[in-house]
């Protein structure tokens, strides 16, 4: 079936394709010719009536006419920066670039432009370049003066002797300019440790050898020394026996090989300060004695955790005993703090429970369980260094039991008067451990049955 198409055809025409005027046309309407409607009416269009082929069909395919697409007006005005085609989004040309008046983008030109260097330019470097030519941009940190090393040095320091942890203090200290103050770092540190105790001096030499060509070198050492002989008059109002503080640390450096034995021969006869001949006599002593270079790695003591653990048991039992005989808590507090062993606490609380059971005294119990609540209440002793402690000593009932008898029942008393204090986690109350109660009938008592926590007024 065919379907027709229509062909418009346009109406403009040259003046020689009109073949016909009005007056042929008006002649041959009175002679009877039939006129067609495009020469009676030349402003109509034609229609023509054509057959589409048929897909397949093999026929030629009619050319569609090319009708030209309708102009649309934009909205904006001649001078608008708005992009003119159609298909945009309405942003503005070139970035905002374009237009009367305006240079360009801001940045576009000095990045596009190339920087050509002159090598005959009076502030050329060619120090500054590298192997292939283009500026090396290096950070330059400000030389540290004197009173802004201290203060930049000083808090790690400060935190140093808090963490032990050398490694992180050489860093911290890396991170600063201090190329012109390492020989304070020398005289600073020991400055700070000895207004502080053993332990600390101790972290000071730790570091003092471990810093030895990563952070300071021989002169630095030298430097620093020279300058703590000459301070030292100042730093004995501080610290009364600074003289012989000052002889262990030189001493100590000279054992770590962070200065040499000769640097005690430069200062014979040339020293005028007493407390300066002092320092030099004590280090001089110390190296010189036998076995010197060896003791002087213990010279400030076995504090902490390089304390062996029978030698602290007998520091803890030593002010246990002074606390039963003066009852003066603070004291106690004292000594408990001065050893440093925040991790071996229980055995505080070991000894006590074992001095309880011993001595068959409650007045005895009641001075040690204050002693107990007093260092609970001020957080001294953990309570998981307290349970600790009394799981130490339920472990080791069996053999108690057998130099006190009743020790199973004192025990369960402690127990229950640490509970009722608050002393005591309750994990300590449900672990308590009991003994299988015997009864048994003593000669002459009637025949009186007696439970396993009878005392005997033998006893």
């Amino acid at each position: 079936m065919s379907r027709k198409v229509l062909f418009w055809v346009d109406h403009a025409m040259s003046e020689a394709d009109v073949s016909k005027t009005e007056e042929q046309l008006m002649a041959e309407l009175e002679a009877g010719t039939e006129v067609s409607s495009v020469e009676a009416h030349p402003d109509r269009k034609i229609k023509r009536h054509t057959r589409r082929p048929r897909c397949g069909s093999g026929g030629d395919v009619a050319e569609t006419a090319n009708v030209p697409a309708p102009k649309l007006e934009l909205k904006y005005g001649k001078n608008s920066r708005r992009s003119r085609n159609i298909y945009g989004r309405g942003l503005p040309k070139k970035g905002g670039a374009g237009g009367k008046g305006v240079w360009g983008r801001p940045g576009l030109s000095e990045l596009a432009e190339t920087e050509e260097v002159d090598e005959r330019d009076p502030n050329y470097d060619s120090d500054s370049l590298d192997m292939d030519g283009n500026v090396k941009v290096t950070t330059l940190m400000p030389v540290l003066s004197v009173e802004e090393f201290r203060a930049f040095a000083a808090p790690i320091f400060q935190e140093y002797f808090l963490n032990s942890d050398t490694d992180d203090a050489i860093s911290s200290l890396l991170e600063g300019n201090i190329a012109g103050n390492r020989h304070s770092v020398v005289s600073l540190i020991i400055e700070i440790a000895m207004e502080h105790k053993a332990s600390h001096r101790e972290l000071a030499s730790v570091f003092l050898a471990e810093a030895y060509h990563v952070l300071c070198f021989q002169r630095d050492y030298a430097k620093g020394f020279d300058e703590l002989l000459e301070n030292l008059p100042d730093l004995v109002l501080d610290t009364p026996d600074g003289s012989k503080v000052l002889g262990k640390f030189l001493a100590r450096a000279i054992a770590d090989d962070c200065l040499p034995p000769a640097y005690l021969n430069d200062y014979k006869g040339k020293v005028e300060c007493e407390h300066a001949r002092n320092t030099l006599n004590t280090a001089n002593t110390l190296l010189s004695m036998k076995h010197g270079l060896a003791r002087l790695d213990t010279i400030w003591g076995q504090g902490g955790a390089t304390r062996p653990t029978k030698s602290l048991s007998r520091e803890i039992i030593m002010f246990l005993k002074e606390y039963l005989d003066s009852g003066d808590v603070h004291e106690a507090h004292r000594c408990l703090t001065e050893l440093e062993v925040p991790h071996f606490h229980h055995e505080v609380v070991y000894e006590a429970v074992i001095m309880a059971l011993e001595s068959l005294s409650e007045s005895v119990e009641d001075r040690l369980l204050k002693l107990l609540k007093y260092f609970a209440d001020a957080l001294v002793i953990t309570p998981e260094q307290m349970k600790n402690g009394f799981f130490r000593v339920y472990e080791e009932m069996p053999d108690i039991c057998l130099d006190v008898p009743p020790a199973y029942s004192y025990l369960e008393r402690i127990v229950y008067k640490c509970d009722r204090e608050k002393i005591v986690l309750k994990d300590v109350v449900t672990r308590l451990p009991a003994r299988g109660r015997k009864r048994f009938v003593s000669e002459g008592d009637g025949g009186a049955l007696k439970g396993y926590d009878y005392v005997s007024p033998y006893v």
